[in-house]
């Protein structure tokens, strides 16, 4: 797995995971684990080499919080 922090240069982020194929399994076991218990949460960690950028990502339910973000279908250019 290799992630990067993009600037926008408009005070905006991105982050771009790129994943390996056997990670996929690994990620929908993992989401498909949370989906049955909503009091888990899983991260996606780095390996903290370097001189620094993306530490850690958590995922967990998402309740009693207002959407900031949305999930788009493939190949859709970014709204920047």
């Amino acid at each position: 797995m290799h992630a990067e922090i993009e600037d926008f240069k408009t005070g905006w982020y991105g982050i771009n995971i790129s994943i390996r194929k056997h990670e996929i399994d690994v990620l929908i076991k993992q989401l498909k684990q949370l989906k049955q218990n909503k009091q888990q949460h899983f991260h996606i960690s780095s390996d903290y080499e370097g001189d620094g950028g993306l530490g850690d990502v958590e995922f967990s339910i998402q309740e009693d919080v207002p959407d900031n973000m949305s999930i788009s279908g493939f190949a859709i250019s970014p709204n920047r």
